[in-house]
């Protein structure tokens, strides 16, 4: 959706944000989840992140953190690496006025060790979403591999779930280090795959 002033923004569906408008970066610096992936994604777990941590790898406007957190989530940890895209990030957060929302800036993949420190400090397990940049984006050829590298690595005695946003034709292993593959739902091009501990 864009706006009179030449921004995208997109709205919170449910929960005590409701309506609320979010800005999100331009289709160039990031791609924006559509509205029917985080519906449904939302619908599928409503009950289970109320009091969760929740986790947004590549998390670009934080929008669908800040839905979880919306939705009763009690912690929301937010990773982004483009500039823009943290800047709008950060606006969205104060816009909304919400605490327990902790950004991290910078690679991804290695501020991931540092959310994993602070869970295993904390004793809290997460939902960890990670949505990647498509690897069809000149300079992502290789951002699949690593992202699967990054959920096998991580310490299944602190992660609840881990879904993956990503590209319809992406086969995704039946395993990834101590999780299994539970299953995938299609939205076009779009793909959400759930993992669970085995």
């Amino acid at each position: 959706m864009k706006n009179n002033s030449n921004k995208f923004t997109k709205k919170i569906i449910s929960g005590k944000y409701k309506g609320k408008v979010l800005n999100i970066p331009s289709k160039v610096t990031t791609r924006s989840s559509k509205t029917i992936v985080l519906e449904s994604f939302f619908n599928t777990l409503q009950f289970d992140i109320v009091d969760s941590v929740f986790v947004e790898v590549f998390s670009g406007s934080g929008s669908i953190g800040l839905e979880a957190l919306s939705r009763g989530a009690k912690e929301i940890y937010f990773m982004e690496k483009d500039r823009d895209a943290l800047r709008i990030l950060k606006s969205n957060i104060a816009s909304l006025g919400a605490s327990d929302c902790y950004v991290y800036s910078g690679d991804s993949f290695t501020n991931i060790k540092e959310v994993v420190a602070k869970l295993k400090k904390t004793q809290q397990r997460a939902y960890v979403y990670v949505d990647p940049p498509f690897s069809i984006r000149e300079g992502m050829e290789d951002i699949y591999d690593k992202t699967m590298a990054l959920i096998a690595a991580l310490p299944s005695e602190y992660v609840e779930m881990v879904i993956i946003e990503h590209m319809t034709g992406l086969e995704i292993p039946n395993k990834l280090g101590n999780f299994e593959l539970k299953k995938s739902k299609k939205f076009g091009n779009t793909t959400l795959s759930y993992l669970i501990e085995e």
